[in-house]
């Protein structure tokens, strides 16, 4: 009897030795191919077997972090990508007008250079400055805007009478630039939770979209849907692409392929994001050549 227990009991250790061997195996291969795998900086599974539910419980781990590290180095690059696409972009859209700028300059300086002459490069010259200025704050107020340094106030904002005070104040450079104006206010909404000054800035952004890219038409239409404002502007685009209304919101994005450095993009990434982080939702859509953005308010009370 005593014999057999020995026997079992020789049995039971050599199982458990080779159990460990076993799990010490590998766990040296997994750790080779971790070793390796940090150092190739490759993003492969450990698929070395090893005994035991604890140890296949630590691989799950092992392959999630190698997983999630993958993730965030897809992530990491593309906005790299992302900045320097960025960079060269501000670098182009500053360049542009300051070149024009030192070109009219080196003009002004001919001392025999008529007065109608002079006059006219002066006005090219404060023509592109301006434009420079907007581009700065346009740049200036969207790293605002991503960085939270934006503060937003949550009021009740009359989106009827700001509209109308939007469009009032558009109504001239509208008319000259030979954009024909449709409004549909209807009446008796009820106000928005927002900050006033970022709905202003929303709005008149949208009007400056209009003016800009838009052909002969513009329709705005402020309505009621459920416990929602809905303003929607539309207009004329008929050089515009579906690929262009799916990255509209996209910042340095234009439809402008030469880029002038007349139009960064930035406008319509600055509404996405005020109207986003004041609760609300926005979006874009092209159908039979006419372009229209669509905003839905929060309203204040149902």
């Amino acid at each position: 009897m005593q014999i057999a227990i020995i026997i079992i009991l020789i049995l039971l250790c050599a199982a458990l030795i080779g159990y460990f061997f076993v799990l010490e195996r590998g766990m040296r291969r997994a750790g080779e191919q971790i070793k390796s795998q940090m150092e190739n900086r490759s993003t492969a599974r450990i698929l070395t077997p090893c005994p035991g539910a604890a140890a296949e419980e630590l691989f799950q781990s092992v392959n999630k972090l190698m997983e999630l590290r993958q993730w965030e180095g897809v992530a990491y690059r593309q906005k790299e990508q992302d900045l320097r696409r960025q960079i060269a972009n501000v670098s182009h859209d500053l360049r542009t007008p300051l070149t024009s700028i030192l070109g009219y300059l080196q003009l002004l300086e001919q001392e025999d250079l008529p007065e109608e002459k002079r006059r006219e490069y002066l006005a090219v010259v404060e023509s592109r400055a301006r434009t420079l200025q907007a581009l700065i704050t346009a740049f200036y107020d969207l790293s605002r805007v991503e960085g939270g340094e934006w503060k937003l106030e949550r009021e009740q904002v009359d989106l009827s009478r700001e509209l109308g005070d939007q469009l009032a104040a558009s109504y001239e450079q509208l008319e000259e630039a030979g954009i024909q104006v449709t409004v549909d206010i209807e009446p008796g909404l009820p106000p928005v939770w927002g900050d006033r000054n970022a709905v202003v800035r929303v709005l008149s952004n949208l009007l400056t979209n209009a003016l800009k890219h838009g052909s002969d038409h513009l329709t705005v239409c402020l309505r009621r849907e459920g416990d929602r404002v809905v303003s929607e502007f539309s207009n004329g685009a008929p050089h515009m692409t579906d690929e262009d209304a799916v990255h509209v919101f996209e910042r340095f994005y234009t439809a402008d392929r030469m880029r002038t450095g007349q139009n960064t993009g930035l406008g319509m990434a600055i509404v996405k994001a005020l109207v986003e982080q004041m609760g609300h939702e926005t979006s874009a859509d092209l159908q039979n050549g006419e372009f229209t953005v669509t905003v839905r308010w929060k309203t204040a009370r149902v």
